[in-house]
């Protein structure tokens, strides 16, 4: 018989009443009322963080809530590169070739950060190994406005200015691999190279459509509710979020939050400062970084940082039959 311990190498807690803060994706035994639950995504909200010291918009950004990068960008273009450590932001190494409306994965010690363009496309991909940038392979076709994620050493480039193609990194070199199922520039792309979720962008006109990979193939899956170009995006397959974005790059910027659960999206707290074009970052749909932007298209630029924290869980009942 399979056992949860087979599945996932651990045993579920025996416990005699519900952890009074869990986990999202903790599971555990109530002796009491003698059901197995666990605790789901549940409520977030948007705090402050640290201003960045150099405007940007657009830019590009990797790592998670404590510890991220704000790579390169525009409005005017700068090679600048700054480090947060969860409340402020502290310039470090530039990167070799200025960039805007690039990709960026990985983290602050081991980043990738590829294609974009100042003013035309690129397909220049350069490493971080935590004090320097190295250019490494070129894509195989240049491009801006792509999405993004991986690690430094497993990345994908999803579709963006050169059309629906998808690359995937090995940590020495691009492959192309199968196409996504509508092509658009703009979006929001994350996960590995296994597991990538695509949504939002530009068609030319705005979508909230949302694809799915398994390392295979592309799969459509549910919209998002509001759909957007130039938006934010952090997360994995099955914990997403999505924030941001603009209806064209010259109309006010949205200020929407939403979550993935990996069937659907739900609309959450919105951003402080409606904006599109910043620099994403976040491991996870319950812990995310959005820095920078530009409220109107590129008038009006920002440096403020707000964090994304998940602040209680919703606890669910799971059948055992």
């Amino acid at each position: 018989m399979t056992t949860y311990k087979n599945i996932k190498g651990i045993e579920i807690k025996y416990l005699s009443a519900d952890p009074p803060a869990p986990n999202a994706g903790q599971v555990w035994y109530n002796s009491t009322t003698k059901v197995v639950k666990g605790a789901i995504n549940g409520t977030g909200a948007w705090a402050s963080g640290g201003n960045l010291n150099t405007t940007r918009y657009p830019g590009a950004g990797n790592g998670i809530q404590t510890a991220a990068l704000a790579i390169s960008g525009g409005g005017p273009n700068t090679a600048n590169v700054e480090n947060y450590n969860g409340s402020s932001w502290t310039e470090i190494a530039n990167v070799n070739t200025t960039r805007n409306n690039a990709a960026a994965s990985g983290t602050t010690t081991a980043g990738l950060f590829y294609g974009g363009g100042a003013p035309g496309a690129s397909a220049v991909t350069e490493t971080w190994d935590g004090s320097s940038w190295t250019e490494v392979g070129d894509l195989n076709t240049a491009r801006r406005y792509l999405g993004g994620g991986g690690t430094a050493t497993a990345a994908l480039a999803v579709s963006g200015s050169s059309g629906d193609e998808v690359e995937s990194w090995n940590g020495s070199s691009w492959s192309e691999i199968a196409e996504v199922n509508t092509t658009r520039t703009t979006l929001a792309s994350v996960g590995t190279t296994t597991a990538q979720l695509a949504f939002g962008g530009r068609l030319p006109t705005i979508t909230g459509i949302t694809e799915l990979w398994n390392g295979t193939a592309w799969t459509e899956v549910n919209d998002m509710n509001q759909a957007r170009g130039e938006l934010g995006g952090a997360g994995i397959t099955t914990s997403a979020l999505a924030f941001g974005g603009s209806t064209q790059p010259t109309a006010s910027a949205y200020n929407q939050t939403e979550q993935w659960n990996g069937t659907s999206w739900t609309e959450l707290a919105n951003l402080a400062t409606a904006r599109a074009l910043g620099g994403a970052s976040g491991a996870s749909g319950l812990s995310s970084l959005y820095a920078g932007g530009t409220t109107d298209g590129g008038s009006t630029q920002v440096n403020a940082t707000e964090e994304w924290t998940v602040t209680s869980f919703t606890t669910k009942t799971f059948d055992t039959d």
